[in-house]
């Protein structure tokens, strides 16, 4: 895990379409070299940011988004409602999320705030919200089982060496 970089601060103005604000590091890069999750700040322009792990890549959020477009957080939340054990790691996930963002601000009043919501601001914690954040959540290293369903569903998480989108 490293600083951000100005090279890295335009890869990702090119993988997200515009200009990030309150990275503080790359977590993890393609085999290419490119960012694919960043961790965000908890506060971001004085209000608080509860999405910690940020994917980045392209082709990841692509890959993504055909799952969700097939109807997979409806199928991921029956499965938080009937499966106990599923449920409890994934409740642990977000608390994961919680301890970590609560370390990374001083602030009494933002830690409260993020204190009542779970990783990228989920509310009600038997819901989705979307399998990107999930994902991020996992490839960072939380024990997220949503994360890790969709980590498997995808396989291949890389471009390959003659198909690079962030070239």
């Amino acid at each position: 895990m490293e600083s951000i970089c100005c090279e890295d601060l335009l890869a990702i103005k090119k993988q997200i379409g515009r200009s990030p604000k309150g990275i503080s590091r790359v977590v993890r890069r393609c085999k290419h070299g490119y960012p694919v999750l960043i961790e965000s700040r908890p506060v971001i322009d004085g209000k608080p940011f509860p999405t910690l792990y940020w994917m980045t890549c392209p082709f990841l959020v692509k890959a993504v988004s055909r799952l969700e477009a097939l109807g997979w957080i409806s199928n991921l939340e029956e499965l938080i409602a009937k499966d106990s054990v599923f449920r409890e790691r994934y409740l642990k996930a977000h608390k994961e999320i919680q301890d970590k963002r609560a370390k990374l601000t001083n602030d009494e009043n933002i830690r409260a705030i993020l204190s009542k919501v779970g990783s990228g601001g989920i509310r009600d914690l038997r819901r989705v919200k979307c399998l990107h954040l999930h994902l991020s959540d996992f490839l960072a290293g939380i024990d997220n089982p949503v994360g890790e369903i969709v980590f498997k569903a995808i396989g291949n998480i890389e471009c390959e060496q003659n198909k690079v989108i962030c070239r």
